[in-house]
């Protein structure tokens, strides 16, 4: 397995100021903008992105929830260990509002799929956005792209993209992990290959 980083802690708060200031830019007061964390990993990107929001840029009553969506995707009946739901905390109507699902990393699309449909149980938004930390190219299974992002990568079947926060994991970091189990051969292994044996005299 090795691991390389994608983005350092500099690096993340630069793009966190340029997506708050995006934010700012197409929602103004927030006064007719709901955002929605996505459990479980989304929520801790959305929350520093609403501390940076309140306090950097001095966006008052912004409304903020978290939504779950683990049994409301299409292939939860297909993993083999039972699913953990995690909590659901939105204590507002959506109704006629912009919603913005926050997200870390964008893969299959299957979470904002079931996003989508969990949304409903709270009213019918006039728009609904995506934002995401990471963009993961190359790995849809839906038609589905973000609106707005920190990064977009490239990335085989064989990575995985793990976010780390200071608040859970005393860094902010990204890293790209190749966890391939394909081995290369050594440098003998090659020479034994490409060797022959000399051929016995008559």
């Amino acid at each position: 397995m090795s691991c390389k980083i994608l983005l350092n802690e500099k690096e993340i708060a630069i793009i966190l100021h340029r997506l708050a200031c995006q934010l700012i830019e197409n929602h103004n007061d927030f006064s007719e903008t709901v955002l929605i964390g996505l459990q479980p990993r989304g929520v801790f990107f959305a929350q520093r992105l609403i501390t940076l929001l309140k306090e950097e840029y001095k966006i008052k009553n912004i409304n903020y929830g978290q939504l779950d969506t683990t049994f409301y995707r299409d292939d939860f009946r297909r993993r083999e260990k039972p699913l953990q739901a995690n909590e659901t905390n939105i204590d507002f109507i959506v109704e006629n509002k912009k919603v913005v699902f926050i997200d870390d990393v964008l893969f299959s699309g299957r979470s904002i799929r079931a996003a989508l449909t969990a949304i409903q149980s709270y009213g019918r938004p006039t728009a609904i956005e995506l934002m995401v930390l990471i963009d993961r190219r190359f790995s849809r299974n839906l038609p589905i792209q973000p609106d707005y992002k920190g990064r977009q990568v490239d990335v085989i079947n064989e990575e995985k993209v793990k976010v780390s926060w200071k608040e859970t994991d005393k860094t902010d970091t990204v890293y790209l992990i190749n966890n391939s189990k394909k081995k290369l051969k050594t440098k003998n292994q090659r020479q034994n290959t490409n060797y022959q044996s000399p051929k016995k005299n008559a």
